[in-house]
């Protein structure tokens, strides 16, 4: 509103304020209008407390209004405005508020006002026609494309998709229903987005290099992640069709890349219900289950493979081809270099056995007794003093013992540290008290 004084400025409204030097409109990312050395004043951003607000008398001359024209006529050109730019001269000379009622909940609400095309009588905003959207886009209500994001014309959007300032969206791509779109975010190449997944600002997902990236329902993607790229790996030839698969209700937050496989005949997959924090990496070919969780920094190189139910701390890094087995804990800033088992915890440079994940098996609801026999099987392989018996010759003993065959949990962590010998593996962590493995 236009108001005297030093009168607060309801959020949701578009007021003339600023220090009446310079007539801009504040926009996102750099908008099209630069800092004028003369001129009335700027557009407020929505719910921004502005330095000074404008009296009445500041408004008065007629022609400090009119040099203010000009940029608006400048900002409807650019931005399809017409609506609102002629909205704006008449309630500013009338001083009057100007309403641009936007709705809750929507990114929209925090675009400057300037930028969207304004309805009254309706609730939301619509498809603007200065956008280059599917033709039934165009005509349809319940999507909202904001009039600088270029949306292909090939591309297939579904109900409910909201796509923001300045998105790119591509030719091959297809987004499910209730998909949103912030602004500055990009999808390209083959790629297929299920529903309902949000990206956040800054956000890349696909390439436009042959093969595909396939998410599921329900992912948000964080500010400036990079999904579904060209693999960081001198093996890659140009024109592979690479392709990664992500399931459904993942987050991945922040700085966060996720690259595609590094040959035609494999793959990067993500599982279900991941939390990846920020500046996480996972690299091509790598295999990762289900609701695992990777604190911020955590680094997995090429063809790893993590089971389900793991949780890194911060810093950590894992070599290429490794194995984590479910229900490990990686302690923070761990280089792992080899196999982790099932139950494991480990630690440190060149990362050794520390001990079983009590607490996480605890809270992933494994009883009393399956806890003990855990812990005993785990005593009897790498504490015992049982000089010149392999670890071979334990695992086949302990495979023996009716009590641990009577449970399952006992079969799995013994199977698990097996397979860390097999020929194709690198064989198991070391115990903090070998010398050697």
């Amino acid at each position: 509103m236009l108001s005297g004084g030093s009168s607060p400025v309801p959020a949701g409204t578009m007021t003339m304020a600023g220090n009446g030097r310079t007539c801009i409109l504040r926009g996102i990312r750099n908008s099209y209008l630069r800092s004028s050395r003369s001129g009335v004043g700027c557009v407020q951003l929505a719910g921004r407390k502005p330095q000074r607000s404008f009296t009445h008398q500041d408004l008065a001359d007629r022609g400090n209004l009119d040099s203010c024209i000009p940029a608006y006529q400048k900002a409807n050109e650019l931005l399809n405005g017409d609506r609102l730019l002629q909205c704006v001269q008449d309630q500013v000379r009338e001083r009057q508020t100007v309403p641009c009622r936007i709705p809750k909940g929507s990114y929209m609400q925090y675009l400057p006002r300037a930028y969207c095309n304004y309805y009254p009588g309706l609730n939301r905003l619509t498809a603007s026609a200065g956008s280059v959207v599917h033709p039934s886009s165009a005509t349809t209500d319940s999507r909202i494309i904001h009039s600088t994001a270029v949306v292909h014309p090939e591309s297939v959007l579904g109900e409910g998709v909201e796509i923001g300032a300045f998105c790119t969206v591509g030719p091959h791509v297809k987004l499910g229903s209730g998909c949103i779109l912030h602004p500055g975010s990009h999808v390209f190449g083959d790629t297929q987005l299920g529903d309902n997944c949000v990206l956040f600002t800054g956000a890349v997902v696909g390439a436009d290099i042959p093969g595909k990236t396939v998410i599921g329902n329900n992912n948000s993607v964080g500010y400036h992640a990079v999904v579904g790229v060209k693999c960081q790996d001198m093996k890659y030839k140009e024109g592979d069709e690479c392709s990664l698969y992500i399931g459904d209700n993942n987050d991945i937050r922040e700085f966060v890349s996720i690259h595609r496989s590094s040959k035609p005949d494999d793959e990067t997959r993500v599982g279900n219900d991941n939390l990846i924090m920020g500046s996480c990496h996972i690299a091509h070919d790598c295999k990762i289950g289900n609701r695992n969780i990777f604190a911020n920094g955590t680094l997995l190189g090429g063809h790893v493979v993590v089971e389900d139910l793991v949780h890194t701390g911060g810093a950590v890094a894992v070599h290429q081809f490794s194995h984590i087995g479910s229900y490990s804990f990686l302690a923070g800033g761990s280089m792992v270099d080899r196999d982790v088992p099932m139950f494991m915890m480990v630690a440190g440079d060149r990362a050794k056995l520390r001990g079983l994940n009590l607490e996480g098996m605890r809270r992933c609801g494994f009883s009393d007794v399956e806890v003990r026999s855990i812990r005993k099987v785990y005593q009897k392989l790498f504490m015992s003093n049982d000089a010149g018996i392999g670890i071979e010759e334990k695992l086949s003993e302990l495979e023996q013992v009716e009590e641990f065959r009577a449970i399952p949990a006992v079969g799995m962590m013994l199977q698990s540290i097996r397979h860390c010998f097999e020929e194709n593996r690198r064989g198991i962590c070391s115990f903090r008290h070998w010398s050697s493995v």
